[in-house]
């Protein structure tokens, strides 16, 4: 969760280390900080808060070098603090930066004491630079000593490492945690995701697991887990600096809800001949794999799993599919039980959702033959470590509060169910009615988003609320799910969400007039079921505001408050539904003045347990 950024080049890097920081923002952040070495010293910025307070700080007390490592920290060991902020230090002579988690820091931390080392701070990341400062002791260069120093590591990290005695190295190592290097004309740059470096380079190297990189002016050495000498290939990547700028919209999550029908439009584009979904869109090899599968498990975490849960509707009644579903994090420690040929599909935004990674790993472990991954980042390590793939192709989503990425999530979900069901149950009429349907869905979300203004004042209803309660049926319970989640992301305000039908189990002890109700009421076949809902509510002097398709026949009274919806068909109606849902977020969020695209305690990529 944590943004690393890092640099080794004949000019001043400070400019290129804040800049690189500021486009990590979106990461989640509690404090920032960077080092350089100018004139065989190490000097160290760090300061507690937003990017911009580290920059001021660097004005009013510069600093520049040729070489030097910066850094975003969300803290997981130790309170947000500038002692706590990276980079850390040993003995002025070493400075690391780290994005992961050291498990065994407490065993270290003791050891290190008895050999003669002091604490600054409550971080296990002094661990590491402790460390490598011991071997450096032992070792005939700086390579050398990370190398030694990672043998007794335990945990996930990125690093990069600079040291007054090396003054022309930066090193740079994975596991368990993105990084990248940037490719420049005589100058190399490390990072945690390209976003951060694309004013300098659009060309990529990609380290694997277990990689670590001596990084010279000139030339960049790759070691593989094993320690012998690798090439990792170039990618010149397709983003451009401008992709990560907010334009004229206020916040990032506004450009981005207003972006989808152009992102579901590229989900769809090229992947089909003729009317017809071509399973090559998956791999190479997709067909014979999917000839072979007799079961779907989805694995996901957050909002890829409330889109999990609405492909799993899919998956069992449009194509009669065996279909489960489970959070990441719960799946890899209960020792499950997995089905013959079954296809593991994982779901992440940023393909580095360590969780989701480790249940594939998992899975793998367990037997699984097949893997699946539906993301928005090609170069991922999710990516790399699936059999196939459905890139969902977003474009960047720098708003901690995923919209875009989701909706394509379900369009691409919604693909791989045509895809599977054709082998199954699923009627060649019915294919085709909902191919159609696909390539109309751009058009019907541009027509939802037009309702930007009237969900803008129905906002106005929340900012004084302090709870909220969502209900839908059937597959739009997990859309009701994503509403929730979005609403006490963004605006912090309580929302939960249940399949209307368990009102009477609970929740309705809950509903007054202080408790607004948002209803997600499509027009099929469980809407009678669910305006007896909503009967209830009304009864109890609940509040209900009713996102309702308008084909609907039903008027707003005292007590019920209806945003009539573009009429839609059953099959994609969850993705059209989400969309008003977002908006509603959004709005109410900027009425109670949060930071709507770096809410706080979240981070957008959930690198760490």
């Amino acid at each position: 969760m944590c943004g690393i950024v890092g640099a080794i080049a004949q000019r001043n890097v400070v400019p290129i280390l804040i800049e690189g920081l500021k486009r990590l923002e979106y990461r989640g952040y509690d404090s920032a900080g960077l080092a350089v070495i100018d004139n065989n010293q190490l000097s160290r910025r760090r300061a507690l808060g937003k990017v911009a307070g580290l920059e001021a700080l660097c004005l009013a007390e510069p600093v520049q070098g040729l070489i030097g490592i910066a850094h975003t920290r969300w803290a997981t060991h130790g309170k947000p603090s500038t002692e706590n902020a990276h980079p850390h230090f040993c003995r002025e002579q070493v400075a690391v930066v780290h994005n992961g988690i050291i498990e065994n820091h407490m065993l270290l931390r003791e050891q290190q004491r008895q050999a003669g080392y002091t604490f600054a701070s409550e971080t296990d990341t002094e661990v590491i630079v402790n460390q490598i400062h011991a071997e450096l002791d032992h070792s005939p260069d700086l390579i050398t000593a990370v190398q030694r120093t990672l043998a007794h590591l335990e945990g996930a990290y990125a690093l990069g490492v600079i040291s007054q005695q090396f003054p022309n190295r930066l090193i740079a190592c994975r596991k368990g945690s993105p990084l990248v290097i940037g490719v420049g004309i005589g100058e190399w740059f490390i990072a945690s995701d390209v976003a951060a470096l694309l004013p300098v380079t659009q060309r990529f190297i990609f380290l694997q697991e277990g990689d670590v990189a001596e990084l010279c002016l000139e030339k960049v050495t790759i070691y593989a887990h094993d320690g012998q000498i690798v090439e990792r290939p170039i990618v010149v990547s397709q983003l451009t600096a401008n992709a990560v700028d907010k334009g004229n919209y206020r916040h990032y999550m506004q450009k981005e809800m207003f972006e989808q029908p152009y992102a579901i439009a590229e989900t769809l584009e090229g992947r089909f001949i003729n009317q017809r979904l071509q399973d090559s869109a998956f791999g190479h090899n997709a067909a014979e794999v999917f000839d072979q599968i007799s079961a779907v498990q989805i694995l996901a975490c957050g909002t890829s799993y409330h889109a999990g849960l609405v492909a799993k509707y899919w998956f069992e009644k449009l194509a009669r599919v065996p279909c489960q579903i489970e959070v990441a994090s719960e799946f890899r420690y209960r020792n499950p039980v997995l089905a013959d040929n079954v296809l593991i599909v994982t779901i992440s935004q940023s393909g580095e959702t360590a969780d989701t990674l480790a249940a594939l790993l998992e899975a793998k472990r367990l037997g699984a033959k097949y893997a699946l991954a539906v993301c928005n980042v090609p170069e991922s390590s999710l990516v790399r470590e699936s059999d196939l793939v459905l890139m969902t192709r977003a474009g960047p989503e720098i708003g901690v509060a995923s919209t875009k990425a989701f909706t394509t999530q379900l369009t691409a979900l919604m693909l791989l169910v045509l895809a599977i069901g054709r082998r199954f149950q699923l009627s060649s009429e019915m294919e085709a009615k909902i191919t159609a349907e696909l390539f109309n869905l751009p058009a019907r979300i541009e027509a939802v988003l037009q309702l930007d203004d009237e969900i803008k004042a129905h906002a106005e209803y929340f900012a004084e609320k302090q709870h909220a309660l969502f209900l839908g049926r059937g597959t739009h319970y997990p859309i009701a799910m994503e509403g929730a989640l979005k609403l006490k992301e963004i605006s912090y305000i309580h929302a939960e969400a249940y399949p209307a039908g368990e009102l009477k189990h609970g929740p309705l002890a809950l509903i007054d007039a202080d408790m607004p109700v948002v209803v997600v009421a499509p027009n099929n076949s469980l809407l009678e079921k669910l305006q007896s809902n909503m009967q209830e509510v009304s009864a109890r002097g609940g509040q209900l505001i009713v996102f309702m398709e308008e084909s609907v026949s039903a008027e707003a009274h005292e007590g019920i408050q209806i945003i009539k919806i573009p009429a839609v068909t059953n099959e994609i109606s969850p993705i059209i539904f989400t969309v008003p849902l977002q908006l509603l977020s959004y709005h109410v969020a900027v009425l109670k003045g949060t930071d709507v695209d770096q809410p706080r305690n979240l981070a957008k990529s959930v690198t760490v347990e």
